[in-house]
């Protein structure tokens, strides 16, 4: 396992961040890291790499105990925090410098190199940090992390703050160094955790009330009653409907669309198309409404523990 987080709670004063939290990372995962504000994402980020130390329990990176090995844990791990920290007054190239030096890398200038083209970088290389853009920002915290060649990455809120362009930018980057690296990423952006994670993991007050797939946490989300959206080409008489198989609620929307409430457990999709062939009607359109992740998200963090 790349990273191992075994029975994690941490007390600050009087107040549990994390509560007995476990949970393993895969070698070559992209793992998605969600919860609402306050639920202890952050936290557990900072004991994994080595920032505050847990009130019970161990963490892994590489097998390597982050408590008790924190020097050996870092040359294998990277880390790019939600407040990136960067020395705005220096430029991209003197700031990467600087950060191969701390971790004594060899053949320094031509992995500097590698980093700014890996991160596309190129078209702001002689600015100073502080003269970019929230984007090339976000650029150089990940070249930093990445400069030597950790074989696990911690990205916390990697896009915050950034603009759709940029979202998708980062997005991209992040999936391409996901192929080789074990990637933990923390995001509140849903459509980022489909585009690229292979798992969700969701902590809610300090404890993890999901770790599933992408399909297994969609699953979680379904209920005993389906719903179609459906277009007829003529209109069609509501009683039809209502009197197919399975077919619980009709409801007729504006023209000839109609929200259809169903028992899940059957398929009514065929009856509808035989029903608009026998009424010499077509169907323009069938949508099955299918909840989202931020819909299950929302149910799994919104819900009393």
């Amino acid at each position: 396992m790349s990273i191992k987080i075994q029975n994690i709670t941490k007390v600050f004063g009087k107040q549990k961040a994390l509560n007995d939290v476990s949970f393993e990372v895969k070698s070559g995962e992209i793992i998605g890291f969600l919860g609402p504000n306050g639920a202890g994402k952050t936290t557990l980020m900072k004991i994994i790499t080595g920032f505050i130390p847990p009130t019970e329990g161990d963490v892994f990176v590489n097998s390597l105990n982050v408590m008790e090995e924190p020097m050996a844990v870092r040359k294998v791990l990277g880390y790019l925090p939600e407040q990136n920290p960067l020395y705005q007054e220096m430029y991209i190239v003197e700031f990467l410098n600087f950060t191969a030096g701390i971790y004594k890398i060899k053949n320094r200038l031509e992995r500097i190199e590698e980093v700014i083209a890996l991160t596309g970088l190129e078209p702001e290389i002689n600015k100073k940090i502080g003269a970019l853009s929230k984007g090339y920002k976000q650029r150089v915290g990940l070249a930093q992390a990445i400069i030597h060649d950790p074989q696990v990455l911690i990205l916390d809120e990697p896009t915050s703050g950034l603009d759709p362009n940029q979202i998708v930018e980062i997005r991209n980057l992040i999936k391409k160094l996901g192929e080789k690296k074990t990637v933990l990423l923390s995001t509140h952006i849903m459509q980022e955790v489909e585009a690229i994670c292979d798992r969700i993991v969701i902590i809610k007050q300090g404890e993890i009330v999901a770790d599933k797939d992408k399909i297994g946490v969609h699953e979680m989300g379904k209920t005993d009653i389906g719903t179609l959206l459906v277009e007829f080409k003529d209109g069609i008489n509501t009683d039809r409907i209502q009197k197919l198989n399975a077919v619980g609620k009709v409801i007729r929307l504006e023209g000839n669309k109609f929200i259809i409430e169903f028992d899940s457990k059957t398929d009514i999709r065929q009856d509808i198309f035989n029903l608009a062939v026998k009424m010499e009607n077509a169907v323009l359109s069938l949508q099955l409404k299918e909840k989202s992740l931020e819909d299950v998200f929302s149910e799994l963090t919104n819900k009393k523990l």
